[in-house]
């Protein structure tokens, strides 16, 4: 049964994202073996992405590169336009830097 994706745990989430991985590893008919060493892991890092076993970051990042899947990495980080507009209101909201009054200075005595 299809998990309701707002409403997917972490697990669910980790379960889902290794199992769409080994479904790509094997339509490339690759092994875990030869992915763990195209993306310079061990077979046991391939193996806990695969089984939604809390993988890291770095391991994802690292076996997507190795099966050609960066594309799911951009789709995850697109591309945030600001308008002028935003600039300018989140420029306002900055600290102003403080300006320090000048001293008149002492006319010097002469020698």
């Amino acid at each position: 049964m299809p998990i309701e994706i707002t409403h997917a745990t972490v697990s669910e989430w980790e379960a889902r994202l290794g199992h769409q991985v080994r479904r790509v590893r094997i339509a490339q008919d690759l092994d875990q073996a030869r992915l763990a060493e195209l993306a310079d892991l061990s077979i046991g890092a391939v193996s806990n992405l695969e089984r939604g076993k809390g993988s890291s970051l770095r391991t994802m990042i690292a076996v997507l590169r190795a099966l050609g899947r960066v594309d799911w990495l951009e789709s995850l980080a697109p591309p945030v336009a600001v308008s002028p507009l935003q600039l300018l209101r989140a420029k306002q909201r900055l600290p102003q830097p403080r300006v320090r009054a000048s001293r008149k200075r002492r006319p010097q005595a002469g020698p």
